[in-house]
């Protein structure tokens, strides 16, 4: 079978990279003639290559494009992409790695970052993969299925209490500890090995609702983030991204759920309101930090889209460009203060400012 993966918010995202006085809320972006865009781009999760494409045809020749993944198979297609386009390196690493990976290439600063978040449509495609609750397969779930821990080697052995902590924490899933006592119950007697047997069991606890999603959906999402630490990977990936991104270049992510956009939001607000933090302090406008980041708000898709392609019904993208403050010494310091506002006392002016 062949399996048609559908870039979301494609042009958005190219636009959000390269236009160069882009809005989110702008319906229409003008953008710059094909091939004449100059700079370094990284797009940190490859998948297969469909936002990748659709930027290399508005870079120069001169332009160079690092696609990143830890898939597998990903980087199988983005090596092909490389040796079809000189323009193009592939990685094999997680974007986690972005910094040491494009310094062990002699990049220091780029222009542009996109990220395109979760898991692909691919993967979810490909039973074997263990991702999908509708496809009977292995439970795997691991983005790069070459090392690592499986999804049913950690269930076969995992206490109640952190498998009630994984499905409540990362899936925001009511029925946790249900779930959690029916897994250990359950692998006693036999150990859950494929994505039916995990499917099944979670939908004889959670209620089914019209209308709603699957009873494992919060279950498979949860999981699956644990097994491949993709909140500690992104909560790692945005500051590095910061640190080298050049004045005027951009990043542009595209989230999912609630959980990864919330990071995504935070690093924004934090990067582009810092003197919200020291509000409270009798200091000058003048001595008030400036910002790091420039937010240039959000985009979702339009109905048009999600009609066409149902998985971006969810999507997020969220777009911000570096500003000419510097890095200095003390730069984590600072931020580590004004990201435990946004933390706490900031939540609801984060959330009027972040929308």
């Amino acid at each position: 079978m062949t399996i048609t993966h559908r870039p979301v918010l494609l042009e958005q995202v190219v636009a959000a990279l390269v236009a160069p006085s882009f809005k989110a809320r702008r319906a229409t972006q003008s953008m710059p003639a094909p091939g004449t865009v100059d700079g370094v781009f990284v797009d940190a999760t490859f998948g297969r290559g469909g936002h990748s494409r659709a930027l290399l045809s508005y870079l120069s020749p001169h332009a160079r494009l690092f696609v990143l993944d830890k898939d597998p198979a990903a980087i199988q297609v983005a090596q092909q992409l490389q040796q079809d386009d000189p323009r193009v390196v592939a990685i094999h690493c997680g974007f986690e790695h972005l910094y040491d990976s494009l310094d062990a290439h002699g990049v220091e600063a780029i222009d542009g970052m996109m990220m395109d978040l979760g898991v692909s449509s691919p993967q979810l495609d490909e039973a074997e993969r263990g991702f999908s609750f509708t496809r009977n397969g292995p439970l795997d779930m691991r983005m790069n299925n070459s090392t690592g821990q499986t999804a049913a080697q950690w269930l076969a052995q995992a206490s109640i209490n952190d498998m009630k902590e994984v499905i409540h924490h990362y899936g925001e899933e009511r029925h946790a500890f249900q779930i959690a006592k029916a897994i250990a119950t359950r692998r006693q007697s036999s150990p859950l090995q494929t994505t039916h047997d995990l499917a099944q069991l979670v939908s004889s606890i959670v209620p089914t609702r019209p209308q709603a999603h699957h009873p494992a959906t919060r279950t498979f999402q949860a999981i699956r983030i644990y097994i491949n630490r993709e909140l500690e990977a992104l909560q790692a990936a945005l500051p590095l991204a910061l640190q080298l991104l050049r004045p005027g270049g951009r990043l542009a992510v595209i989230s999912f759920h609630s959980l990864e956009d919330r990071i995504v939001k935070r690093f924004i607000a934090t990067g582009a309101r810092p003197e919200a933090a020291y509000a409270h302090l009798p200091l000058t406008e003048e001595q008030l930090p400036r910002p790091w980041l420039n937010s240039l708000g959000r985009v979702l898709p339009a109905q048009e889209e999600i009609a066409a392609n149902p998985r971006a019904r969810s999507a997020v993208l969220r777009v911000a460009e570096r500003t000419s403050r510097p890095l200095t010494e003390g730069w984590r310091n600072e931020w580590q203060e004004v990201a435990a506002y946004y933390e706490h006392a900031g939540q609801p002016y984060a959330r009027r400012r972040g929308r």
